[in-house]
């Protein structure tokens, strides 16, 4: 089984800690206090990149490591992969 780290309670991603997740594969998603629950990957995962952990809406902020990161451009599904195609990043964004 995968690795992936939820670090707030406030998180809706965990960021994976694993090579070579492909779409089915079942992922453990581990918290600060010890407590996991596993969840299925729907896409391919990078290492160091983000799975969802729950359903996001589109337009819904992007929460990890208890800080907003960006909105969800299209709804996201617990299992999807998190990056560039599904969130607008809200870093250094001087229109806003």
């Amino acid at each position: 089984m995968y690795l992936a780290l939820k670090v707030s309670d406030l998180d809706n991603v965990a960021t994976v800690f694993a090579e070579g997740i492909q779409a089915g594969a079942e992922i453990e998603v581990r918290d600060k206090k010890g407590e996991s629950v596993v969840i299925r990957a729907l896409d391919p995962i990078p290492y160091g990149h983000k799975v969802a952990v729950r359903e996001i809406e589109t337009g819904e902020q992007i929460m990890k490591y208890g800080e907003e990161i960006g909105v969800a451009s299209r709804a996201i599904a617990a299992g999807n992969h998190v990056h560039v195609h599904n969130l607008d990043s809200m870093r250094g964004r001087r229109d806003l």
